[in-house]
C-alpha cells in the first residue's frame, strides 16, 4: 500500500481522479471495458467532481458498482447512496452499465442479484473511503474479514449513525437507518487497484488506527494495507495524527 499527503482536499482530489482516469482508460485499452466501484458519501465530493471532469474516459464502457446503501431509505431521500452515484456520477457523465443496490427491495434478492453480476469479471478500480470509525463500506468494527460473499446486510453501530448525522444527511439520529446492505471486505480487496480518498480532519483518529498497529477488525480499513495496489490520499488534516516515520514508509 502507498500513502500520500497533500496540503488540502482539492488537491488531494485533483491528484486521485488523476490516478483513477488513468487506471480506467488503461483498463479501457487493454480490455475494452472498466469495471469500477464507486464509493459515496461527503469525503467523495471533490474527488467525483474531478474525476467527472477528467478527459478522454470512455464512459459509455465503464461499469460501475455500489459499495453499500440503506436498508428501507427511499431514491427519494436526500441520503440515498443510489441518488448521490446518479446526481454526481452515472447522469453527470453518461454511464449506462451500472448495479445499484436498492435498499426498498428485498435484501437477500438484491444481494443475490448484484453478487452475480459483481463476479462476471474482475473489478479494475475500486474507489474506496474510510469512516470516522475506521469502517470500509459499512463494514463497522468489528469488521467480517473472513465471509467470502460480495455483500451482505450489516448492522450499522452508533458512531457511524452518529457520522451520517454529523455530514448533514439526517435531522436527527433516529432517522439514520440502522441497517444497510454492505460489499464486504473480501469482495473489495478483490479490485486490481484501490483507492482511498480521506480528507478532513474528523478522519484523522482513523486514519492512524488503520495505518499504524495491527491490521485488526476492530479498525477494518487497516486490511487495506495487505492490498497491493492501493493508495491513501490524505490531506494535511487527516493525516495530522500519523508519525512522520508512517508517512516516510508507506509514502515510499
Amino acid at each position: 500500500m502507498r500513502l500520500t499527503v497533500f496540503p488540502d482536499k482539492n488537491k488531494l482530489a485533483e491528484a486521485a481522479a488523476a490516478q483513477a482516469s488513468d487506471a480506467i482508460r488503461r483498463a479501457i485499452r487493454e480490455r475494452n471495458a472498466a469495471r469500477i466501484i464507486a464509493a459515496t458519501g461527503a469525503s467523495q465530493f471533490e474527488f467525483l467532481e474531478n474525476l467527472t471532469k477528467r478527459d478522454g474516459i470512455d464512459w459509455e464502457r465503464v461499469e460501475m458498482f455500489h459499495l453499500d446503501e440503506y436498508i428501507g431509505l427511499p431514491i427519494s431521500h436526500p441520503a440515498s447512496f443510489r441518488k448521490y452515484l446518479l446526481d454526481r456520477l452515472i447522469n453527470k457523465v453518461g454511464i449506462s452499465r451500472y448495479h445499484l443496490l436498492d435498499g426498498e427491495r428485498v435484501p437477500s434478492q438484491v444481494i443475490a442479484d448484484v453478487s452475480a453480476e459483481i463476479r462476471k469479471a474482475p473489478i479494475d478500480v475500486a474507489f474506496v473511503g474510510i469512516g470516522e470509525n475506521g469502517h470500509l463500506a459499512f463494514n463497522d468494527p468489528p469488521a467480517d474479514f473472513e465471509t467470502d460473499d460480495s455483500y451482505i446486510v450489516v448492522e450499522l453501530d452508533e458512531a457511524c449513525r452518529r457520522q451520517q448525522l454529523g455530514e448533514g444527511w439526517f435531522k436527527s439520529l433516529e432517522e439514520v437507518p440502522r441497517r444497510a446492505i454492505s460489499m464486504t471486505v473480501k469482495q473489495i480487496l478483490k479490485a486490481r487497484e484501490i483507492i482511498c480518498i480521506v480528507p478532513d480532519a474528523r478522519k484523522a483518529d482513523a486514519v492512524a488506527k488503520c495505518f499504524e498497529g495491527e491490521v485488526t477488525p476492530m479498525a477494518p480499513a487497516s486490511i487495506l494495507r495487505a492490498h497491493k495496489n492501493a493508495t491513501a490520499y490524505l490531506d494535511k488534516s487527516s493525516a495530522a495524527l500519523l508519525n512522520s516515520e508512517t508517512v516516510a514508509t508507506l509514502g515510499a
